[in-house]
């Protein structure tokens, strides 16, 4: 096959590109200039580009760069800060995967001839019959199938995960043994256009306005304090809020940037029975309403029993919890699984 493996400059891209070519296939490599601001961390330094084009040297395959920073801007790091505006919190990631990495790439890989693309993700693809599947990874704790989770038929049919098979550490001595220059090169663990220096705060102040506002006590409606900036503040955080009487710390339960108000209460606040979701994606197909799933809200969080209870406005979806959980911020993603198995995401409401 003639396949376009998307290189990073990490460590899990480059051993994909490598088995690939172990395999037989035809492969050629190529890396994606996605934000052109300053960057101190995540994947799209000038330093990781340099390292994609030099292991593509050492496997003897072709390198390319495609430029999508356009695209990047406008569906990746404006859709960022508007959501912030809104009072929501994204997954840049996720967007980034959606209409980046398995949108415009695939696209891109097509018109130039290839049968597939494939990237360095740990998470598995199956087929039963005409049906794809995808699954978490084998590295339970590299597992990145919650950022993939809105991938459907389409996508899964072009796409190829070599690493997913692979423990972490199994990827970085199969780097070794090769003499990959990446073998020992750390994960990529933030957001790639807010640098370490800056922080969120001074990226959303160079392009959005940032407001004061007030706290205001679930229980009672008081004004109880100050926030020096609304839009950053995220439901469930404790850091900055103070604390209750009686010394009980206080959590964010709600934040409405529109009348510049965050709400407040104790942890025990925080736990809701359910969840709203919109912006419904399906692995295969939709799910009937009342059968039971696995709930992931993060990354890296532990998924927890739930159930499809019905849809909401809008052809929406309400998933209600077996026990009460933290809330879920809005604008996370939640991705649904049984066992394994991803079967889609949404992105939670208010």
């Amino acid at each position: 096959m003639r396949l376009l493996v998307a290189m990073s400059g990490g460590v899990d891209s480059s051993v994909a590109a490598a088995l690939l070519v172990e395999a037989g296939h035809q492969v050629e490599g190529a890396t994606l200039k996605l934000w052109g601001g300053t960057s101190d961390s995540g994947c799209c330094s000038v330093a990781d580009a340099e390292d994609a084009r030099r292991v593509a040297d050492q496997l003897a395959i072709a390198h390319h760069v495609f430029n999508f920073s356009s695209d990047f801007e406008d569906q990746v790091v404006n859709h960022y800060v508007a959501a912030h505006a809104a009072g929501n919190i994204p997954n840049p990631c996720i967007e980034c995967n959606r209409h980046l990495k398995f949108d415009r790439l695939l696209l891109r890989a097509a018109k130039l001839g290839f049968s597939a693309v494939a990237t360095g993700h740990h998470a598995r693809s199956t087929r039963d019959r005409e049906t794809w599947h995808l699954r978490r990874g084998a590295d339970r704790a590299k597992d990145q199938s919650y950022v993939l989770s809105m991938l459907g038929q389409g996508q899964l049919a072009h796409c190829l995960f070599p690493v997913g098979e692979l423990t972490k550490s199994e990827v970085r001595a199969r780097a070794r043994a090769l003499g990959l220059r990446t073998a020992a090169k750390p994960d990529s663990q933030d957001t790639c256009f807010i640098t370490a220096t800056g922080g969120r705060s001074q990226f959303l102040a160079e392009r959005m306005n940032l407001h004061p506002g007030q706290m205001v006590e679930a229980s009672t409606g008081a004004v109880v304090g100050q926030v020096p900036a609304v839009e950053m503040v995220t439901v469930g955080q404790r850091r900055g809020l103070g604390s209750g009487p009686g010394g009980q710390r206080r959590y964010a339960l709600a934040v409405d940037p529109a009348s510049a108000t965050v709400t407040v209460g104790r942890a025990a606040d925080l736990l809701a029975h359910q969840v709203e979701l919109d912006r419904l994606t399906w692995v295969d197909r939709p799910m009937p309403w009342g059968v039971p799933v696995l709930a992931q809200s993060s990354a890296h969080g532990e998924p927890v029993r739930a159930v499809l209870a019905g849809a909401g406005a809008a052809g929406r979806a309400v998933l209600a919890f077996a026990e009460p959980q933290r809330r879920v911020a809005p604008g996370q993603t939640v991705a649904l699984y049984d066992g394994d198995s991803v079967l889609g995401a949404g992105v939670a409401l208010r």
